[in-house]
């Protein structure tokens, strides 16, 4: 069979992919979902962004000072403090209404004065254990800076001999939800080349299809590089779409770098992540099956790829075991790509790392995938 046939077969039996991906309702809306509100949700709701605290105040001394404090806190890290007596102020806390609730002594803007080491009470609600955390620090470092410049006024400033001028490179306004939005849009490359192969070889099998596949002149080479390219196709034109508009026009979240340059190495990427979505199907027997594999390839893909947190924060081992991850390498070339501007001399390591990655995952996908073929024979 020449190379004219076998592209041919391989194009025609992408086309069918398409077709059958048309036809699934479930997995077009989950595309739609995955690349336009859930990316929206992951920017808008993070959960360790202290946003909109709720908090209280128990103002005894109605000085300037504790107005100062009070006025401080605004949107969008607490809401609009509010008033209260100190009788109401465990009612709100077992209530839930509240998260912090401030108590300002009495005389506390002349103790301040004086010299005297007067205490404010910080009421936490530990329940709401991402706020809590953040925002007790942050209250602290709020009243700290709005006593010391209350009292600049009345005793000398001390001048410090060193100057430290902060320069906030890439997110200027040190928005979380510019890493959010784009962070998402990554994982959900990964995740819905996995499912889309995966669920694609799967639903072959359980409807009897594949042995139609089997009794046609096609190879089972040209069997999985069709799946591949389709699925590869469908999810690099919905990641396109989704930074075009939900990302930098929706959420207005700014591209440094790239797009193209971007796309050029999720491509690469969707090469390794689909032949891994074929190896996860042939391995299970059935789709809750391919589910649970799912879960247990999917956590560490994510949580251990440097995407959620720094990989430098993880033990040495950890960081050892990520690098035959094809995703450790994409999260790299992304966000250097679209976050600092890095241009193809920068990420061309990570690019023929996970080429590298893809290449093995292929063949060991290729191999599972004849033997799963030679069983239905």
């Amino acid at each position: 069979m020449g190379l004219g046939n076998i592209l041919r077969n391989i194009l025609h039996l992408g086309i069918k992919e398409l077709r059958s991906l048309g036809r699934d309702r479930m997995m077009l809306v989950l595309i739609a979902y995955a690349f336009t509100l859930q990316v929206y949700t992951a920017a808008k709701a993070m959960p360790e962004t202290l946003n909109r605290a709720s908090i209280a105040v128990v103002d005894e001394d109605r000085s300037a000072l504790s107005q100062r404090i009070v006025s401080a806190f605004y949107p969008p890290y607490f809401t609009t403090p509010i008033l209260i007596t100190q009788s109401e102020m465990d009612a709100k806390m077992d209530a839930g209404d509240i998260t912090f609730a401030l108590a300002i002594p009495p005389d506390f803007q002349r103790d301040v004065l004086a010299g005297r080491k007067p205490v404010i009470q910080l009421n936490v609600d530990a329940t709401r254990i991402t706020q809590a955390f953040t925002g007790a620090s942050h209250i602290q470092t709020i009243v700290g800076t709005e006593v010391l410049a209350f009292t600049q006024r009345y005793r000398a400033a001390t001048i410090l001999p060193v100057e430290l001028a902060t320069r906030v490179q890439f997110n200027p306004s040190l928005t979380k939800a510019w890493f959010g939005a784009i962070i998402e849009v990554i994982n959900n490359v990964t995740m819905l080349s996995i499912i889309l192969t995966g669920a694609a070889l799967i639903r072959e099998r359980e409807h009897g299809t594949i042995e139609h596949l089997l009794v046609m002149p096609v190879t089972p080479f040209e069997i999985m590089a069709s799946k591949i390219w389709a699925t590869a196709l469908v999810v690099l034109a919905a990641c396109g779409l989704s930074l075009a508009f939900v990302v930098q026009i929706w959420l207005g979240v700014p591209v440094h770098g790239s797009v193209p340059l971007f796309l050029a190495g999720a491509l690469i990427h969707l090469f390794a992540t689909t032949s891994l979505g074929i190896f996860l199907a042939t391995m299970a027997r059935s789709m809750p099956q391919f589910g649970l594999l799912m879960i247990l390839v999917m956590l560490p893909l994510e949580v251990l790829s440097g995407g959620m947190t720094p990989r430098e924060s993880m033990p040495l081992a950890v960081q050892y075991i990520m690098e035959i991850a094809p995703t450790t390498h994409f999260i790299m070339a992304a966000q250097a790509i679209l976050f600092r501007g890095a241009g193809l001399d920068v990420v061309w390591p990570q690019f023929v790392a996970i080429l590298a990655i893809g290449a093995v995952l292929f063949v060991l996908a290729l191999a599972r995938f004849r033997k799963m073929l030679s069983e239905l024979k």
